[in-house]
């Protein structure tokens, strides 16, 4: 069981040969090897093995981890269905009924479920990974209604050349959609009458001792499920050791194991070796010759906290490489050059 209470007692836990072999975390951040990299945790059986910060904001610090937040919101989408309050196979259009008639009417949309949303399939036009994408996150900031700038896109086109999603593995087409998991905010609000802080206070954070949240808001007033949430480095540590636990924590189910396992199955293939699950990332990592499965959760900058089933881990990287190339692979890099050796043994 993963026992978290006393920062001293798990400094104590920690077995001297992993200590040692971390080192080598700090003295590669410090000589500027791996570029602002703000802290970075390290548990293994429930016990953190390393934790260094390299800010001078340090272990309180609520680290803005940016698109992190989005695997939370997932959690909350599971609590809701775990209390009966929503289903994956929801239809979304119902909770929108005073943005209707919508701009670019077509039946299809009708069709969209909350599951489309966590797994960025939907059928709407929406890519912040292209620039020119009619529902690019960029575009979504310079209006005051979210929900109608995703609500109101168009339906994705398929030239010739782009496999239709029953071509596609999962039978899902996905694109990196922010403005389609910004929506999940009203409609949790709307499921369980509650506002998104207080229900994730009342289901998911204060069951796991986080007590210090900073959220963001749209300019309508819901919580900002896209991006953006403030949470210590611990407790990102938490959110992954919860998964990593089936939805436990300290013997007490807090996401019922079934959501868990959905949440961590592929659903639609993201890129090249890396599926999505419900707002996780599945990617496995290369070490020598060892493939490590894993599932994540990932922010712009190269923020992190991967979960490493067959090792029984968690890594916790935050960063502030918010304008650098590079900057996943740069954690990736730290991952699978200085962390996964010392889980392997290797």
């Amino acid at each position: 069981m993963f026992r978290y209470a006393i920062a001293a007692s798990l400094a104590a836990a920690a077995a001297p040969i992993h200590a040692a072999s971390l080192d080598a975390v700090t003295s590669e951040v410090k000589a500027g090897n791996f570029k602002q990299i703000t802290s970075v945790v390290v548990a293994q059986h429930g016990k953190i093995l390393y934790e260094q910060y390299f800010d001078a904001e340090g272990a309180e610090s609520l680290r803005n981890t940016r698109s992190v937040t989005k695997t939370v919101a997932g959690m909350l989408v599971g609590a809701a269905v775990d209390r009966k309050l929503l289903r994956a196979d929801t239809p979304v259009l119902p909770f929108f009924k005073d943005r209707q008639p919508l701009a670019a009417p077509d039946p299809r949309k009708g069709k969209i479920v909350v599951e489309d949303l966590l797994t960025m399939s939907s059928m709407m036009e929406c890519d912040d990974d292209n620039q020119y994408s009619r529902g690019n996150e960029e575009r979504m900031y310079l209006v005051e209604d979210w929900s109608r700038f995703y609500l109101d896109l168009p339906i994705k086109g398929f030239a010739d050349w782009v496999p239709k999603p029953e071509k596609q593995p999962y039978g899902r087409a996905w694109s990196y959609c922010t403005a389609g998991v910004t929506l999940l905010g009203p409609i949790l609000e709307k499921a369980t009458r509650r506002a998104v802080p207080a229900f994730a206070d009342e289901v998911l954070f204060k069951p796991l001792g986080i007590t210090t949240v900073k959220w963001q808001f749209q300019p309508l007033g819901p919580a900002m499920t896209g991006g953006g949430i403030g949470l210590r480095s611990r407790d990102l540590l938490k959110l992954g050791q919860l998964y990593l636990n089936g939805g436990k924590w300290e013997g007490k189910q807090i996401i019922s194991a079934d959501w868990v396992k959905r949440s961590i199955a592929p659903h639609a293939n993201a890129r090249d070796d890396i599926d999505y699950g419900y707002l996780w990332w599945l990617q496995p990592f290369k070490v020598g010759e060892r493939k490590v499965p894993s599932f994540g959760m990932s922010g712009m900058g190269g923020n992190k906290v991967y979960v490493l089933p067959e090792q029984d881990a968690v890594v916790v990287i935050t960063t502030t490489n918010f304008q650098m190339r590079g900057a996943h692979p740069n954690s990736d890099k730290l991952l699978t050059t200085l962390v996964l050796p010392v889980l392997l043994g290797e």
